[in-house]
C-alpha cells in the first residue's frame, strides 16, 4: 500500500485537517481575549508556537494509534479485521465539517460585526464625539490647592491630584479630562460652570491640601457644575503616611457618587494607576515641569536631560509605571533625531550619543511591560516596533492602535498613521482625544493636520482656528498657515507667518511654502536662500523645502544622508509628513527605507495635501 493510502486509512490527514482547523480557532479567540484583556504581545506569540509544536505530534499520534471500541491501542497490536478506522473516519469527517462551520462563523463575525465605521461621515464623528463630551458621567479633577508653603508642598498637591485623576480614568463608565487641560486652569480664579464647559463635562473635583510636619489636611469636593450643587464633600485629616489610603478613598467617594459601580477589578484597576508612593510623585511632578519647559521655555536637549534625572529616581522608587518610561525615552529620540538629520549637541558626551539608541528601546521595552491599558498597550508596542526598525506587521499594529479608545495616545501614532495611508482612521481617534483632552494644543494641531490630509481643507481650517482661540501654541499656528495655502488665501498666509510663527528659520520655509503653491520659482528662490541662512534643522528641513520647489536632486541628496543613518526609516517618515507633498524624495535614493516599507508591506507614495505646481514628481 503507499503511504498516501496508508495515511489516508489510518486518519493521519483528517487529523492534521481537524488540528489545523481547530488550531485556527484558537488562536483568533486568544488574540480576541488577550487584547481586551491587555495582555503582552509575547503570550499569544507562546499560544502560537505551543499550536504549531502540537501539530507534528497529534501526527504521530493518529499514525501510532488507533481509536477501538476497547479503547486507544498502539496500530500494531489492531486485528486489521477488526478495525473501525473507517467508521472513525467518517466521524472525524462530521467532526471536520461541524469545526470549519463554527470558523466560519467566527471569521464572518470578526470581519463583519458592528464597530466603528471607517467610512462615517465628518459629521456623524463630531456628533458623537460631542455626545461623549458632554455625557453625564464626565469629571475633570481640577490641580488640588496647596495651602501650606513648604518646599515641595504645591509639587505634593499637583501629584496628589494626578493621583485621583488616574485612578477616576481607570473606570471605563467615565470620560475623565486629561491631565494638561484639568491643570491648564491651575492658579486661576475662574467659576466652575466656566471651567465645565471649556472642558465639556458636567462635573467639576477641587480640593485643598496643607502640611505641617508630618500632618496632613486634605479637602476635597465633588460639583455638579450646571448648579453648582455639592455632590460630595470630605474632609481628611491624617499623617503623610496615609496620603495614599486618603487618595484611594477620595476616588473611590467620588466614583459612588457618579454611580458608579465598583466591583473588585475596578478597584484593583483603581489602586494599580498611578505612582502610589508619595517621595515618587513628587519628583514626577518636578521631572514633568522641567519636561514641559524643554518643549518650548529652554533648550530641548538640555531640559530632557534635567528632567530624566527626576524621572530616574522615580523609576528607582516605582519601576512598574509604565509612563515615566516614555518621559525617559523623549532624550534618546531628540538626540537620534538630530543626529539623524545631521546636526551636532555638543553637551552631550560621546558615550550619550552611543547610548540612545539602546536606552530609547530599553525605555520602550519597560513601558510595554507595564502598560495599564489595552490602549497604552497597543500605542506602546506600535512605537516600539517603528523604533526598533522592527516593520513586519507594522500595519497590524497601527490598526490595532486606531482601534483603541480612551484618552491614552501613543507619541509616534500621528506620524505613523499619517505617513501610510491611515489619515481617515486617525482623524476619528483624534476627535475622541480632543475630548478628553479640549485644552492641549497639539491634540488640535494633529486634527487639523489630519483633516488636511484626508482633502478636508475646509475642516482643517475650521479645526485651526478653533484650536487657536481655545489652546494656542506655534505648531498650531503652522497647521493653520497651511489650511490657508491649501485654499488659495494665500495673503492671509503670509500674515499668518509674520505675526505666529517665531523661528526665524519655520517662518522662511512657510514663506517658501506659499511662493511654491502659488507657482512663482522667482520668489521661491529666494525664500528658500533665506531659509538656508537660518536653518538649523539638518537635512530634515531640507529635504522638505527642496521638495516644495521641485528640486528633485537636492531632496534626494539630503534624504539619502537621512537614511543612512540607523534612525533614518523613523526619520524620514516624519519628513513625508511634514511636506506633505506626496514623495519627497526618491526610494531610489533611500534604500533603507525602502526596504522597511518592503518588510511592512507600507503603500508608497503618500498622499499630498494640496497642489505643488514647482514640484514634477
Amino acid at each position: 500500500m503507499s503511504l498516501f493510502a496508508e495515511l489516508n486509512r489510518r486518519n493521519v490527514l483528517r487529523v492534521g485537517i481537524a488540528y489545523a482547523i481547530v488550531g485556527w480557532v484558537i488562536a483568533q479567540v486568544a488574540e480576541f481575549a488577550f487584547e481586551n484583556f491587555g495582555a503582552p504581545e509575547w503570550v499569544l506569540k507562546t499560544v502560537v508556537v505551543l499550536l504549531l509544536l502540537g501539530l507534528p505530534i497529534a501526527l504521530i499520534f493518529a499514525w501510532a494509534f488507533e481509536m477501538t471500541p476497547d479503547g486507544i491501542k498502539r496500530e500494531k497490536e489492531v486485528d486489521r479485521s477488526q478495525s473501525i478506522v473507517a467508521q472513525t473516519g467518517h466521524k472525524l469527517d462530521r467532526i471536520i465539517i461541524a469545526i470549519l462551520v463554527v470558523a466560519l462563523g467566527w471569521f464572518a463575525w470578526d470581519k463583519f460585526s458592528t464597530g466603528v465605521d471607517s467610512e462615517s461621515p465628518p459629521e456623524v464623528v463630531v456628533e458623537e464625539a460631542a455626545a461623549v463630551q458632554l455625557r453625564q458621567k464626565s469629571v475633570a479633577v481640577l490641580p488640588f490647592l496647596a495651602l501650606s508653603s513648604g518646599q515641595d508642598d504645591e509639587y505634593f498637591a499637583d501629584g496628589l491630584t494626578e493621583e485621583i485623576l488616574n485612578s477616576l480614568a481607570q473606570l471605563p463608565e467615565l470620560l475623565v479630562t486629561a491631565r494638561t487641560s484639568a491643570f491648564s486652569f491651575k492658579g486661576q480664579d475662574i467659576p466652575v460652570q466656566e471651567i465645565a464647559s471649556a472642558l465639556g463635562v458636567r462635573h467639576i473635583v477641587e480640593g485643598s491640601v496643607r502640611r505641617s510636619g508630618d500632618r496632613l489636611r486634605v479637602t476635597a469636593q465633588l460639583i455638579r457644575a450646571d448648579d453648582g450643587f455639592h455632590l460630595w464633600s470630605e474632609n481628611y485629616d491624617s499623617s503623610s503616611t496615609d496620603t495614599i489610603a486618603v487618595q484611594e478613598n477620595i476616588a473611590e467617594q467620588i466614583a459612588a457618587a457618579l454611580d458608579v459601580v465598583l466591583d473588585e477589578k475596578k478597584r484593583t484597576a483603581m489602586h494599580k494607576a498611578g505612582l502610589r508612593d508619595v517621595e515618587a510623585f513628587i519628583l514626577y511632578q518636578k521631572g514633568m515641569r522641567v519636561y514641559a519647559q524643554a518643549h518650548g521655555e529652554m533648550n530641548t536637549i538640555d531640559g530632557l536631560r534635567q528632567a530624566n534625572v527626576f524621572f530616574e529616581q522615580v523609576i528607582e522608587r516605582v519601576p512598574d509605571f509604565a509612563q515615566v518610561y516614555l518621559e525617559h525615552s523623549d532624550l534618546f529620540l531628540h538626540v537620534l533625531g538630530d543626529e539623524a538629520s545631521g546636526l551636532t549637541v555638543a553637551a552631550l558626551a560621546e558615550n550619550e550619543w552611543a547610548n540612545a539608541y539602546p536606552a530609547a528601546i530599553a525605555d520602550y521595552e519597560a513601558a510595554s511591560r507595564y502598560a495599564q491599558t489595552p490602549t497604552m498597550q497597543a500605542a506602546i508596542e506600535l512605537d516600539l516596533a517603528f523604533n526598533s526598525d522592527n516593520w513586519r506587521g507594522l500595519g497590524a499594529k497601527i490598526e490595532r492602535s486606531l482601534d483603541q479608545h480612551g484618552c491614552d495616545d501613543g507619541n509616534w501614532i500621528q506620524i505613523i498613521a499619517n505617513a501610510f495611508g491611515y489619515s481617515e482612521r486617525l482623524l476619528e481617534r483624534q476627535r475622541e482625544l480632543l475630548a478628553c483632552d479640549p485644552r492641549l494644543s497639539a491634540a488640535w494641531f494633529n486634527a487639523a493636520r489630519t483633516a488636511l490630509r484626508t482633502g478636508d481643507k475646509d475642516e482643517a481650517l475650521r479645526l485651526a482656528r478653533e484650536g487657536l482661540e481655545i489652546a494656542p501654541g506655534e505648531w498650531l499656528s503652522i497647521a493653520l498657515v497651511r489650511a490657508l495655502i491649501a485654499h488659495g488665501q494665500h495673503a492671509e498666509a503670509r500674515k499668518e507667518i509674520d505675526d505666529r510663527i517665531w523661528e526665524v528659520d519655520l517662518a522662511a520655509a512657510f514663506k517658501a511654502l506659499v511662493s511654491a503653491h502659488e507657482g512663482n520659482q522667482i520668489r521661491f528662490d529666494e525664500e528658500a536662500a533665506q531659509f538656508k541662512v537660518e536653518n538649523v534643522t539638518g537635512h530634515y528641513w531640507t529635504v522638505i523645502v527642496a521638495a516644495w520647489g521641485g528640486y528633485r536632486e537636492e531632496a534626494n541628496r539630503a534624504a539619502a544622508m537621512i537614511d543612512e543613518h540607523p534612525f533614518g526609516s523613523a526619520t524620514l517618515p516624519q519628513v513625508v509628513v511634514w511636506c506633505g507633498c506626496g514623495a519627497p524624495f526618491d526610494l531610489e535614493a533611500t534604500p533603507n527605507f525602502a526596504a522597511k516599507l518592503k518588510e511592512g508591506n507600507l503603500p508608497w507614495p503618500p498622499q499630498t495635501t494640496m497642489e505643488f505646481p514647482l514640484k514634477s514628481w
